[in-house]
């Protein structure tokens, strides 16, 4: 096997009997044979030892705004430099992203970015935030965690958007160089997960403690599909959950769907439904809920959750008014949870 220049030694792997090799750094645990890859596709087996294919090999590169990650109180209106490598340790039948995230860095034309290019290209675009994203970050693990930790020694700040499947040594080790990550929360059943996306629920739940435990700024994304997530028992109960677990000033961003991938025969999440949901978690006791992928609802302004004054006013992804001053409402001094200078 040709590994070629864009390989790295991956970490987290562990040698098992005839030039097999486990890896661990998400919860398949993929047991690799001599000449195999892994589920998420950039990792493969030569001679024995587990190499990541993805390291300094982006395939998609954009500077978005903050909001399109979306990350709602981690400085607003900021632009952040984004980038993604193929590959993803999930199977969602409803990707979004599939052209790249069910396929192998060795198959998409790529960037040739190193990670201290990666830092000085977001400083020559004058941002100061780098977002790893657009497909799972967590399979291009060593990529992320040397771009990380070279961005945080410039003075860069760091984003993890994932979908939260990865085992716990790997992000207490990866907690340091992130400053916020958002997390996409499936649904709250197992059975569901293992069907719509090819995962378990409680790895991310575990994920969610974790970066609470280390003070990670978390936001939580729920994308709700028609006759999968969309029972609002099932709402209830996940609400019910990240209250009991402290998460109340956590926000937690509804998304509508719409077709794509192997879900093309289902219509888009219906506007009652999102605004039905909204109002579960409200009233469960989580205090900035939001309501994405409908910009005709106003559904993506932050409310102050004393006064409930509109605090922050979005259009699409453009912050058009932001009343918050040093943490705190302009209407009633009230703080708001929150990373916003």
């Amino acid at each position: 096997m040709n590994l070629g220049k864009w390989h790295k030694r991956s970490l987290y792997q562990e040698k098992a009997e005839e030039n097999s090799a486990c890896c661990h750094i998400c919860p398949h645990n993929c047991l690799i044979h001599e000449g195999g890859m892994g589920i998420c596709k950039t990792r493969v087996n030569k001679g024995g030892v587990l190499y990541s294919i993805s390291y300094g090999n982006p395939c998609s590169i954009s500077i978005d705004p903050i909001e399109k990650k979306p990350l709602f109180h981690f400085f607003p209106g900021e632009r952040i430099y984004s980038l993604a490598t193929a590959g993803c340790n999930f199977r969602c039948l409803n990707c979004q992203n599939w052209q790249i995230s069910q396929t192998s860095p060795q198959e998409l034309e790529h960037y040739d970015l190193m990670p201290e290019e990666v830092v000085e290209q977001a400083i020559v675009h004058n941002t100061k935030l780098i977002a790893f994203t657009y497909t799972e970050p967590t399979v291009f693990y060593e990529y992320m965690y040397d771009t990380a930790k070279i961005a945080h020694e410039k003075g860069l700040k760091t984003v993890f958007i994932s979908n939260g499947y990865i085992n716990q040594q790997p992000l207490i080790d990866l907690c340091p160089y992130i400053d916020a990550a958002n997390i996409d929360l499936k649904c709250f059943d197992d059975a569901i997960y293992r069907k719509l996306d090819g995962g378990r629920l409680q790895p991310v739940l575990d994920t969610l403690k974790t970066l609470k435990e280390k003070n990670v700024w978390l936001e939580i994304t729920n994308l709700l599909v028609p006759t999968y997530t969309d029972n609002t028992e099932m709402i209830e109960k996940m609400c019910h959950w990240l209250v009991e677990n402290g998460f109340t000033e956590t926000p937690l961003h509804f998304s509508r769907f719409f077709p794509d991938y192997k879900l093309t025969n289902l219509p888009p999440t219906s506007e009652s439904l999102l605004i039905q949901a909204k109002s579960i978690a409200i009233k469960a006791g989580l205090k900035f809920v939001y309501i994405g992928n409908i910009p005709s609802i106003n559904g993506e302004d932050t409310h102050c959750p004393a006064c409930k004054q509109t605090i922050i006013e979005r259009n699409y992804f453009t912050v058009t008014r932001n009343s918050i001053n040093k943490g705190k409402c302009n209407f009633c001094g009230e703080p708001i949870a929150g990373i916003w200078e």
